[in-house]
């Protein structure tokens, strides 16, 4: 796309204004006020321009509008319009942000982003305030990743917000906040997050290539550019992690990650990704260690059964009888007696019905939405099985596959087990567990042949990094995660904490050493 020729700024205030009514199409948002200053006949020579909704009202008026009128006099003295702008500048305008502009360009761009345009008449040159402000959203608790012990605050649209939830959190001058617009129609701010020294500066850099080679008009949410900058396009697997909550951010930017955090969405991405960080939770981190590794474990597991478990059911009950004990074979065989479709075809039948309920639920009013869930799972399942749909065995495993499905803390990731559950479901009930296992051999070489920004997805599993698996399936107490995760944080901040940090309680009480 042809970049726009940059045009001069009109010394008369007038012309400068038509012109930018003109190209923003003279929409009734934007506010204009002209300041006499004692000029003669009247004349403006201060004209204050900005979009209504987009700037701070109490910033306009009382670090602006008051500041200029009170200086009316001084401005008018003035000898000339550069130095009327040095004044206004240096002594009057009391807003933190203030640069000066030259070009018609950098003036709309300004005005878009909810700054205001201080023009002097006889400049060539505009004073740009920033009085960025508007309603948005208040930080709330996050609607999609919930914790029970943790801080209870979640991104919001603003990015200025996000960052400000970061900066909070990490207190160092270390932390570096590079900002990009992208989009040649939306000019999305986005901005790059990530620790000076311990990041890896190869990874950095290459996450500025990539988002520097996109050529669109629109950014709209962080899913675009996740799109955009992964590694991979044609994987059911998420390269990248997307993240509502500051906490889980600032864990991932200090063990050497980079954040991409985008205007106008909650939501962050956090890169490099391995594949074990998907079923890790914020709060494993601010609970004992043995019960954080016990329900991480249990979130490997429900990937496990949300992924295989219908297929498993369908390639054994249809070419592995011998497998299962008589009692419950006799069981089986009963309920299928009247039941007219082989058991992949009610798998199917059961899995896409669920799938509806889910979008269902998740489209329908809030009101509505656990109502419908709450018919589709009982009224649903229950009249299949009377009707001889379905067997009630069928019925209990997609159930319990959906169940476990939810334990996935990334939503990415669980949506993934669903769609390669629809393939298993297939290879099993079309070759029996052969077909299983090998579906799970092509899926294993495809997880580890990905890529996150060049670092394996597979890591410390493949390529086997002993040391890094200390937070893996579990998770050791504090004092042992000693090291950052290797190939992700720079080699020479590997380290992030002292020696001897393993707690070391004398031998005696407190009571005892009281009564000595």
């Amino acid at each position: 796309m042809t970049e726009r020729r940059s045009t001069p700024i009109s010394e008369s205030s007038a012309s400068a204004l038509e012109w930018i009514m003109d190209e923003l199409g003279h929409g009734a948002d934007i506010v204009t006020r002209a300041f006499a200053c004692g000029g003669a006949d009247d004349q403006p020579l201060i004209t204050l321009v900005y979009i209504e909704g987009l700037v701070d009202p109490m910033a306009v008026n009382g670090r602006i509008v008051d500041r200029i009128l009170d200086a009316s006099q001084t401005l008018g003295e003035a000898a000339s319009a550069p130095e009327r702008l040095r004044l206004l500048k240096e002594k009057v305008l009391a807003v933190g942000g203030i640069t000066e502009v030259q070009s018609g360009e950098h003036i709309l761009k300004s005005l878009l982003e909810g700054h205001s345009i201080v023009l002097a008449e006889g400049s060539a040159n505009a004073i740009c305030a920033n009085t960025a402000g508007g309603e948005h959203r208040g930080v709330e608790e996050p609607s999609s990743q919930t914790v029970i012990r943790g801080p209870k605050e979640g991104f919001t649209e603003s990015i200025r917000t996000n960052v400000s939830l970061i900066r909070r959190k990490i207190k160092s001058p270390k932390l570096r906040i590079d900002y990009k617009s992208i989009g040649t129609v939306t000019q999305t701010q986005i901005a790059v997050v990530y620790l000076k020294d311990i990041a890896n500066q190869k990874i950095v850099d290459e996450i500025h290539e990539r988002l520097d080679g996109i050529d669109t008009d629109s950014i709209l949410e962080s899913g675009y550019i996740e799109e955009f900058i992964q590694d991979r396009t044609f994987t059911p697997f998420p390269t990248l992690q997307n993240l509502e909550r500051p906490d889980a951010i600032v864990g991932g930017i200090l063990e050497g990650q980079i954040a991409v955090i985008v205007d106008g969405t909650p939501f962050v991405l956090l890169a490099p990704v391995t594949f074990n960080r998907f079923f890790q939770s914020s709060e494993d981190y601010y609970q004992r260690f043995d019960i954080a590794s016990f329900l991480r474990l249990i979130r490997f597991g429900s990937f496990l059964v949300s992924m295989l478990l219908p297929s498993l059911y369908i390639a054994i009950t249809t070419f592995h009888q011998e497998m299962i004990p008589t009692t419950l074979l006799v069981s089986l065989a009963a309920q299928r007696e009247g039941t007219p479709f082989p058991a992949i075809v009610e798998a199917f039948i059961m899995e896409i019905t669920f799938e509806v309920l889910r979008e269902a639920g998740v489209r329908m009013p809030r009101a509505m939405g656990s109502a419908i869930s709450i018919v589709g799972a009982l009224v649903l399942g229950q009249a299949a099985v009377q009707a001889g749909l379905v067997s009630a065995a069928m019925v209990i495993v997609v159930s319990f596959t959906a169940i476990a499905n939810f334990v996935i803390p990334a939503i990415n990731m669980a949506t993934a087990s669903r769609l390669i559950r629809f393939a298993m479901m297939i290879l099993g009930g079309t070759f029996g567990l052969f077909g299983v296992m090998t579906g799970l051999m092509f899926l294993l070489i495809h997880m580890v042949s990905l890529r996150s920004f060049g670092i394996p997805f597979m890591l410390p599993m493949s390529p086997l990094s002993i040391s890094n698996l200390k937070d893996v399936f579990i998770r050791l107490p504090w004092w042992a995660l000693s090291t950052r995760p290797r190939l992700i944080a720079d080699p020479k901040a590997n380290v992030r904490q002292g020696k001897n940090q393993k707690p070391a309680p004398p031998s005696s009480s407190a009571g005892e050493r009281n009564d000595e």
